[in-house]
């Protein structure tokens, strides 16, 4: 929500994919088609690919999701290199199109120490799209942007007030309740909170802890 908010004012038309990958937080798929709207977005495309074929996750797989708080190890809602794979897509989506700008929300600061946002994953997929991309080998290569990598998720929830959005609007909880509601203890609500709580920004999310 953020991502996409800071490239309209940028002055980007922002066409959205998003992913159903089989994520057992499927609130987050209607929550994106919420923002695409709610943010008047150029375009806002849904495809599958179901990742509970391969499993190996907490998101994607029948284990339990962690809610001991953020540790020290990649925790097992590790979904073996789903930023390789949605930023491959996404590369192709905008190469159809004819955009050379690419859009990602990853942070690296509060996170779970997820391989995948890392800075130099980031800048090691850009020389990958050059090279692999017809766009990429005739000159025209892609600008991957990651404009909230180095903030913290105060910094974050501090553009969201910038920003005037509403922080329900968007979803983070890996393990929401049968009602619906953000569970308030896995590792992705717990770095949600504490980034509203140190910018001292009410967090209007619905939790259920």
């Amino acid at each position: 929500m953020v991502t996409a908010a800071r490239a309209l004012e940028d002055g980007f038309a922002v066409h959205a994919l998003t992913i159903d990958y089989g994520q057992r937080h499927r609130l987050e798929l209607a929550s994106a088609r919420s923002i695409a709207d709610k943010l008047g977005l150029a375009s806002q495309t849904e495809i599958a690919l179901d990742l509970r074929a391969f499993g190996g996750s907490a998101l994607t797989d029948e284990i339990d999701v962690p809610k001991s708080g953020v540790g020290d190890d990649i925790p097992v809602t590790y979904v073996p290199a789903r930023n390789l794979v949605f930023l491959a897509l996404t590369t192709a989506c905008a190469e159809a199109a004819g955009a050379r700008d690419v859009f990602i929300g990853v942070n690296a600061l509060d996170y779970s120490g997820y391989p995948d946002c890392r800075p130099e994953f980031i800048a090691s997929f850009a020389e990958t799209a050059r090279l692999g991309t017809k766009a990429g080998v005739e000159g025209k290569p892609f600008t991957i942007h990651a404009p909230l990598q180095h903030l913290t998720k105060a910094d974050i929830a501090r553009e969201c007030a910038r920003l005037d959005l509403n922080p329900s609007w968007s979803w983070s909880c890996y393990d929401p309740t049968p009602e619906g509601l953000a569970c308030g203890t896995c590792d992705s609500c717990r770095l949600r909170k504490k980034g509203f709580a140190e910018a001292g920004i009410a967090d209007s999310t619905a939790y259920s802890d």
